[in-house]
């Protein structure tokens, strides 16, 4: 019975009217800011979405010119990638790239974290704002200006290098040591991402119920103590996404910073998978079709890697992406 009269409530022409009526309704009411998200959804389809079309090149023998889609497209299946996965390259470039991904990783993604926390717990909001300012400000630094920053500081007439020559030590260029590309790679990445990624630990922290801090007070809990059991729990959803985020582009590393880092000296362990697609896709005779079949095996592997932590995160905690 009570089925029945949902039905017939469902059914009303009266009840539908007046649904019809407060959709439209809420449609003139958030136009402004569904107009406000057309650009970005534009953007997003034109630089996201529309280029998938091109990883088809992976599967063919395509030369700059040639139609994507033909009857006279030359289709070569998975050979791209067999060629990749036989290529002497592929080892050192597959090494190269983990360990400069995973020491970042290790390095960077606890860092901002660390920084919210320490930033919440300072007394004055004032000095906690202007700290946050100092930290932030290296994000909008260009990379190219970074690594012009590096060389200052670590080339053979570097900053370093003056400091070490007026003790009477040897003057060295670290972009010509391979053991230096790493350390000074990550490094200086964590220097100037920590801060801007610290922003969105901040907000989260904003929204901690000051009651939970006021109870722990009452029960003798030191500052510490209140970070640890008040401050970290509240944002661990929130790091929960972030990780699995992060796991999930661990191997998208950049070839811009890497390429500009590079050097004759370092090029065994700074020679990334980015930055081998880059010269073999657009330098020298190009091979589109055999760069676009590397960068496809990268993007796959993230999405391995993304699957297999929301998976991990669903199943030890309330916490995933889907």
């Amino acid at each position: 019975m009570s089925k029945n009269k949902s039905t017939a409530v469902a059914t009303d022409p009266k009840d539908a009217v007046t649904l019809k009526g407060n959709r439209m309704k809420h449609l003139r009411q958030n136009c402004p800011w569904l107009l406000m998200l057309v650009p970005a959804v534009l953007v997003v389809f034109l630089f996201n979405y529309l280029p998938i079309y091109g990883v088809l090149i992976a599967f063919q023998d395509f030369m700059p010119g040639d139609p994507i889609l033909s009857p006279l497209t030359r289709w070569v299946g998975f050979q791209n990638f067999t060629r990749f996965f036989q290529d002497v390259q592929f080892w050192p470039l597959m090494s190269n790239t983990f360990l400069l991904c995973i020491l970042g990783f290790i390095i960077g993604f606890p860092l901002p974290i660390i920084i919210a926390l320490s930033l919440n717990a300072l007394k004055s909001r004032k000095t906690a704002k202007v700290i946050q300012t100092i930290f932030t400000a290296p994000h909008f630094i260009s990379l190219v200006v970074l690594v012009g920053m590096l060389t200052l500081f670590f080339g053979r007439y570097g900053l370093v290098n003056n400091i070490i020559a007026g003790i009477g030590g040897e003057r060295v260029s670290y972009f010509l040591e391979s053991g230096a590309f790493r350390p000074m790679y990550i490094l200086s990445s964590n220097w100037q991402d920590f801060g801007w990624s610290a922003i969105i630990y901040i907000a989260a922290l904003a929204n901690v119920d000051p009651g939970l801090h006021e109870a722990a007070i009452l029960d003798g809990a030191s500052r510490f103590q209140r970070v640890i059991h008040v401050d970290l729990p509240a944002i661990m959803p929130m790091v929960s996404v972030m990780l699995i985020m992060s796991i999930g582009g661990l191997m998208g590393v950049g070839y811009e910073k890497a390429l500009l880092m590079q050097t004759d000296g370092n090029l065994g362990v700074s020679e990334l998978i980015a930055t081998y697609v880059y010269k073999q896709g657009l330098t020298g005779v190009p091979d589109q079709a055999y760069a676009t079949a590397i960068g496809l095996f990268n993007s796959i592997i993230n999405v391995v890697l993304l699957i297999i932590a929301n998976t991990t995160s669903k199943k030890f905690s309330e916490t995933s992406l889907f």
